[in-house]
């Protein structure tokens, strides 16, 4: 009886159940939002390609549109997108300074990319009377930067949300759901610039041409 109770002492028990870490509701959501978004720009994109030359009267993209502002507001998102992920960094480390520091610089470069935007339109409007109801191109090309311009919007809102918060001390490293998922959609509008920026600013003007 002994040597039966010893030989089940020496069994090792089964190794812990590690649970695969996989996405919360909160994820879900937003994963879900963002794939009907895709639908969305998608859909703009395809109208304006579809439009593109189609026009009677001008101005075309190749002579109202300036590669030249447009590569600064690029260069201003696409930063925006690296200081956004060093913010997420920095709080899950929970160092709230550094995460300060980098969150206020995304939201920076993110109003510098709107002021550009406004600039732009300013320019198209005044200089090469361009409205929404001038021609096609005008009308798919204000569709189309001004929902993305809107996205940025939204964004930059809901980060000064979130800046706010933190500074209450409502978020942290261990609640910092809200902060990833910011950081989904801010990454998300970046990556729907690049696509804008290749279509409307370097086929769709040298197209034009």
């Amino acid at each position: 009886m002994n040597s039966l109770n010893q030989a089940a002492t020496t069994i090792p028990a089964p190794p812990p159940i590690v649970r695969e870490r996989g996405l919360n509701g909160a994820q879900w959501g937003m994963l879900s939002f963002l794939v009907s978004e895709v639908a969305f720009f998608s859909t703009l994109i395809v109208t304006y390609v579809t439009f593109l030359g189609a026009d009677i009267v001008g101005p075309t993209p190749g002579e109202a549109l300036s590669l030249r502002l447009v590569i600064g507001m690029t260069i201003c998102l696409m930063s925006s997108s690296v200081a956004i992920q060093f913010a997420d960094h920095a709080l899950k480390h929970d160092k709230q300074w550094k995460f300060c520091l980098w969150w206020t610089t995304t939201i920076a470069l993110g109003i510098a990319f709107l002021i550009g935007t406004a600039y732009e339109w300013h320019e198209l409007i005044v200089e090469h009377h361009l409205t929404i109801s001038r021609n096609l191109f005008g009308t798919t090309y204000y569709t189309l930067v001004g929902f993305h311009g809107l996205h940025v919007t939204a964004g930059v809102i809901a980060m000064l949300i979130v800046f706010r918060l933190v500074l209450r001390r409502e978020v942290t490293g261990k609640n910092r759901t809200g902060v990833e998922l910011v950081g989904w959609y801010w990454h998300f509008v970046d990556a729907v610039w690049i696509v804008v920026v290749l279509v409307v600013y370097v086929a769709g003007t040298s197209r034009s041409l």
